[in-house]
């Protein structure tokens, strides 16, 4: 069973990038943690999709806004097997870490 950090990553500008997925025959109970390194506020995006491309029931978050060198913190998602959690950044300057555990 995994636990601690499951994904990370530097989100590119208006690029949807997949962070983490669930891996076959697992659930996963993941935190989301995006900080915006900028000193200007970024709205992001995070979805729990089945795909790369997520549809728009897919989205748990859309159109949050960090403020400058702040902080956005989602816990307790629980994700199964084989879904991705998908996260996408207005411009660059966001870091994302997704942690919990899987099993």
């Amino acid at each position: 069973m995994a636990s601690g950090k499951l994904g990370n990553a530097s989100l590119e500008a208006i690029t949807n990038t997949t962070v983490y997925t669930v891996p076959a025959g697992k659930v996963a109970t993941i935190n989301a943690g995006f900080v915006n390194r900028t000193s200007s506020p970024i709205t992001v995006r995070m979805a729990i999709a089945v795909l790369a491309t997520p549809t728009d029931a897919e989205y748990v978050e859309y159109g949050a806004s960090i403020p400058a060198n702040g902080v956005l913190e989602r816990s307790g998602i629980v994700c199964g097997q084989n879904e991705k959690i998908v996260c996408y950044a207005s411009v660059t300057g966001v870091s994302v870490r997704i942690f919990g555990f899987e099993e």
